[in-house]
């Protein structure tokens, strides 16, 4: 691996890298905006979940948002640990926006980034309520989960190792999550708000699997840091989240 394409052609193979030393220019900037993303969207959601305590009707539900809300800080402080060994600094980094801040409910943002901050579309909407966060929960969730199928495999071996370590922890928060709409779920004022809650977070959520045919992916193939394609990706989500939400009448 003496140059960029013999790199490029190693990556290609199914290569991986375990240092910054070994990694070329370009494949850096894929890899950083990778992990940027991760990261705003943890400290994002973090910040979302943290409002949400107050909302929780039980002790039970209270202790469940606070932990999603302590591990998703935890899973952003991991893989800014990793940033840090590109250059990065962590304290500057964490400190340059308001991950609380949000939109207006009903803007439309699609699946833009605002700015140089990296989050999600769909972390930059306010929750309003108990049954909004946990839908929400629930269908970003499931979407996280089969995202990290994909961030699991990722050639920069260090990276893959600690998104292995994060995966555990975001399936769990989904099973909460999944646990607390099948408690709002068992009246009938607590479907009918639950199914308006999807009808609000569910295109929200869709929009996290990026562009259909995005001319990026082939490139980020190529470094071995996407292994499948936007579009099959959502469709597995909306197989997953259309069954589980099936199974409660929503």
């Amino acid at each position: 691996m003496a140059d960029t394409m013999n790199i490029e052609d190693y990556l290609a193979r199914g290569g991986v890298l375990t240092a910054p030393d070994n990694a070329s220019a370009r494949y850096r900037g894929e890899l950083m905006r990778l992990m940027s993303s991760f990261v705003d969207s943890e400290l994002a959601a973090s910040a979302g979940f943290a409002g949400a305590i107050n909302f929780a009707p039980g002790i039970k539900e209270r202790i469940a948002a606070s932990r999603i809300t302590l591990e998703k800080a935890d899973h952003a402080e991991r893989v800014l640990n990793i940033m840090s060994d590109f250059g990065t600094d962590a304290d500057r980094y964490q400190a340059q926006h308001d991950w609380s801040a949000r939109v207006e409910r009903n803007a439309d943002l699609g699946a833009a980034r605002r700015g140089d901050d990296m989050r999600l579309a769909v972390f930059h909407y306010p929750i309003e309520n108990w049954t909004d966060a946990v839908v929400m929960n629930v269908l970003q969730g499931l979407a996280t989960g089969i995202q990290m199928n994909e961030l699991t495999r990722v050639s920069y071996a260090p990276l893959a190792d600690v998104f292995r370590e994060i995966a555990l922890r975001e399936r769990r928060h989904a099973e909460l999550g999944y646990e607390g709409l099948q408690r709002i779920a068992s009246t009938p004022e607590g479907k009918k708000a639950a199914r308006e809650a999807i009808a609000y977070w569910n295109p929200r959520v869709a929009t996290t699997f990026g562009v259909v045919g995005s001319s990026r992916f082939d490139t980020l193939r190529k470094f071995g840091l996407r292994h499948t394609s936007n579009e099959e990706l959502l469709a597995q989500w909306e197989n997953v989240s259309g069954e589980k939400l099936g199974m409660l009448g929503l």
